[in-house]
C-alpha cells in the first residue's frame, strides 16, 4: 500500500513525449512548483513544454500533508533570529498572500481554516510564546491557544489543501490552453539547447528543473546543499469520535495531522525516530515509522477508525532552511529543497525562477537574497 488519501478520483493520463518538440523553456517536473512555473511563463508570453518522469503530482506535490502555512519550515521567531527581521517579514508576508491567492482561485481545493502549533512539553510551550511575540511584534496575526489538542498558538491565516486535486486542476487548465505537458517521460540528459527524454527531445533556450526531492540526483553540484528525505503518512476512514477543526503541528512540527471534510484523519511524522534511515530516495513506507504513526493515532489522538492508506514521499531539505533557487548551469535553473513546505514555498520559488530567467525582478527572490546576506553576516 503506497497510495495517498488524496488520490480519490480517476485521472486521464497525459501523453508521453515521443519525438521532437520546440519551446522557449522546458520545465522538468509537473508538481505544484513546475506547473506554477509554466503558468508564469504563459503569463509572460513565453512558450513552455513540461515533462515529468511519472504522472502529474506523483511526487511530494500530490503526496504531502495538505497544509498551507505562512513562512518557512522554521517557526517565525527562528526565522527572525537566523535571517533578520526584514527578510523574515518579507517571506512571511508573501507566503501569507500566496495562501490567500490560492484560496480565492481554488475555493473548493484550498480552505483558510487557521492552523495550530501545539506544544509537546513545557520547553516547547515557552518557545510558542516567543513565536507569538515575534509574530505580533512584526504585525502578523496570531493568538495563544488552549483547547482539546493542547496549548500553543493559533495562526489564523494558514489553511489546508487537497494537494493532488490542486496540481491536477492546474494541469487541466494548462492543457485547455494547449500547453504541451508530458507524463511518463523521464529525462535522460540536459544539454545546452535541449532536454532529452526516454523517447523524445525538447529543443529549448532555457531549462527550469522544478522538483523537491531528488534534486541532488539531477544536479550533482548540489550534493551537500540539498538532501532528500522520506516523509511518511497514513490516513483513516471517517473518525466521528474526534473533532479537529484545524490542521495541527505538534512537537515542533515533527508530527502533523488534519481532519478532512469526510471526517477521516491524515497523519504524518516521526521521521526523527529513524533519521539516518529516512535520508533516502526510497518512497516505500516502513514498518517502524508506520507503527509509530498508528500508535500515536490511537494513544494520542484517540482515533479508533481503521487505517485505510499508508504512503510516503521524497522531500528536499537544505542546511539553512531556505529553498534552492538558482541558475546552476548556463540557462539551467534549479528550484527545490522546500524543507517540507512546498505547497506555498515551491510555487513562489518557481515563479521567481521564471522571472529571473526572463530578466525580470522577483520580490520572492529578493527576500531570499536578503535572508542569505543576513545569515552570511551573522
Amino acid at each position: 500500500m503506497n497510495t495517498p488519501i488524496w488520490d480519490d478520483r480517476d485521472w486521464r493520463p497525459l501523453p508521453r513525449l515521443e519525438g521532437p518538440v520546440r519551446a522557449d523553456v522546458c520545465v522538468i517536473g509537473l508538481g505544484g512548483s513546475g506547473l506554477a512555473a509554466i503558468e508564469e511563463l504563459g503569463a509572460l508570453g513565453v512558450s513552455a513544454v513540461g515533462v515529468d518522469a511519472a504522472a502529474v503530482g506523483a511526487g511530494a506535490a500530490g503526496r504531502n500533508g495538505g497544509f498551507v502555512l505562512a513562512g518557512l519550515a522554521k517557526f517565525f521567531n527562528e526565522t527572525v533570529a537566523q535571517f533578520g527581521e526584514a527578510a523574515a517579514r518579507a517571506i512571511y508576508r508573501q507566503t501569507a498572500q500566496e495562501i490567500q491567492r490560492l484560496a480565492e482561485a481554488m475555493p473548493a481545493i484550498v480552505r483558510v481554516t487557521g492552523s495550530l502549533r501545539i506544544a509537546a512539553d513545557a520547553a516547547e510551550l515557552a518557545d510558542c510564546q516567543k513565536h507569538l511575540a515575534a509574530l505580533r511584534y512584526c504585525g502578523f496575526a496570531a493568538e495563544p491557544y488552549a483547547g482539546p489538542e493542547g496549548e500553543g498558538l493559533l495562526l489564523p491565516t494558514d489553511g489546508v489543501i487537497q494537494p493532488l486535486h490542486r496540481v491536477r486542476a492546474m494541469a487541466h487548465k494548462l492543457r485547455q490552453r494547449d500547453v504541451l505537458l508530458y507524463e511518463n517521460s523521464p529525462v535522460r540528459k540536459i544539454v545546452p539547447g535541449s532536454v532529452v527524454t526516454e523517447k523524445g527531445t525538447v529543443f529549448c533556450d532555457t531549462v527550469i528543473v522544478a522538483v523537491d526531492g531528488r534534486l541532488e540526483t539531477i544536479f550533482p553540484e548540489l550534493v551537500g546543499r540539498v538532501r532528500t528525505a522520506r516523509l511518511q503518512m497514513l490516513a483513516t476512514g471517517p473518525a466521528p469520535e474526534v473533532n479537529f477543526a484545524r490542521p495541527v503541528y505538534w512537537r515542533h512540527g515533527y508530527e502533523y495531522w488534519q481532519q478532512l471534510p469526510d471526517r477521516s484523519i491524515a497523519l504524518g511524522g516521526f521521521r526523527d525516530h529513524a533519521l539516518e534511515q529516512e535520508w533516502t530516495t526510497d518512497t516505500a513506507p516502513t514498518e517502524r515509522i508506520q507503527g509509530l504513526l498508528e500508535k500515536f493515532l490511537h494513544d494520542k489522538l484517540k482515533v479508533s477508525a481503521p487505517v485505510t492508506h499508508r504512503w510516503a514521499a521524497s522531500v528536499g531539505y537544505t542546511p539553512d532552511g531556505l529553498p534552492v533557487l538558482e541558475e546552476v548551469r548556463p540557462k539551467t535553473w534549479a528550484v527545490g529543497g522546500y524543507n517540507g513546505t512546498g505547497n506555498i514555498v515551491g510555487a513562489l520559488s518557481a515563479r521567481a525562477a521564471v522571472r529571473l530567467a526572463c530578466g525580470q525582478a522577483s520580490a520572492w527572490a529578493e527576500a531570499l537574497v536578503l535572508a542569505r546576506a543576513h545569515r552570511g553576516k551573522a
